[in-house]
C-alpha cells in the first residue's frame, strides 16, 4: 500500500447534526405504572359505587354543584351512540385498545425531557384501559360523578376515567403549543 499523506483534521470544520434528547425508551415502565395506577383508582371507584349506591340516585356532596350518582352508559363522551344496537360498544373498546397501544409504543419514544406530554399520555392510555374493562365486563361505562348547578344546568355524569382522559389530553396541548418548541430549540 503505498504511503499517502494524512489530511488535515477537519474535525471543525464538519458540520455537527444536533443531538436528540434522550428518550424515555426501557424507562417508559414508570409511565405504564402511572397508567396502571390510573386503571386501578378508576375500577376500585367505580365498584365502591356500584356496591353502595342504587342506579340514578343521587347523594348531595356539595350542593348544589356536586352529587355522587351512579348510571352507566353505553355511549362515549356525553353517551354519543348510547341509544345504538350494540355495536358502539366493541367499536368504541377496539378504539380505546387500539389508542392505549398507540401511546404505549409512543411513550418509549418521548423525550425523557417531555414530562408533561408522558404524564398526559399515561393518563390518556389509563383512562381509555379503564373505560374498555367496563364495557367488556358489563357492556357498560360505570359512572358517578354529577357535576350540575341545581336544576338549572346539568353536565353529563362521568367518572376516574373520563378525568384521567381529559386532564391528559389537556397536558397533550399544553406541551404541545407551549414545550415542545423550547425542548427542539435546546437540542439546536
Amino acid at each position: 500500500m503505498p504511503n499517502l499523506p494524512r489530511s488535515a483534521d477537519t474535525s471543525a470544520t464538519v458540520p455537527t447534526t444536533p443531538t436528540a434528547l434522550p428518550v424515555n425508551g426501557s424507562a417508559a415502565w414508570r409511565w405504564y405504572g402511572l397508567a396502571v395506577l390510573t386503571i386501578i383508582i378508576d375500577q376500585l371507584t367505580k365498584q365502591y359505587f356500584v356496591q353502595h349506591y342504587t342506579l340514578y340516585e343521587s347523594h348531595p356532596v356539595i350542593p348544589p354543584v356536586l352529587n355522587w350518582t351512579l348510571a352507566y352508559n353505553k355511549g362515549a363522551a356525553f353517551s354519543f351512540l348510547a341509544d345504538k344496537g350494540g355495536w358502539q360498544i366493541v367499536f368504541f373498546s377496539v378504539l380505546a385498545l387500539a389508542v392505549a397501544t398507540a401511546i404505549a409504543v409512543y411513550l418509549r419514544r418521548v423525550p425523557q425531557q417531555a414530562r408533561w406530554l408522558s404524564l398526559g399520555l399515561a393518563w390518556v392510555m389509563g383512562g381509555a384501559l379503564g373505560n374498555v374493562i367496563d364495557r367488556i365486563r358489563y357492556g357498560h361505562v360505570i359512572d358517578f360523578i354529577h357535576v350540575h348547578y341545581a336544576d338549572v344546568w346539568n353536565y353529563p355524569i362521568f367518572n376516574v376515567a373520563d378525568m384521567a382522559i381529559c386532564g391528559g389530553v389537556a397536558l397533550i396541548l399544553l406541551d404541545t403549543l407551549f414545550l415542545e418548541n423550547r425542548r427542539k430549540a435546546a437540542v439546536v
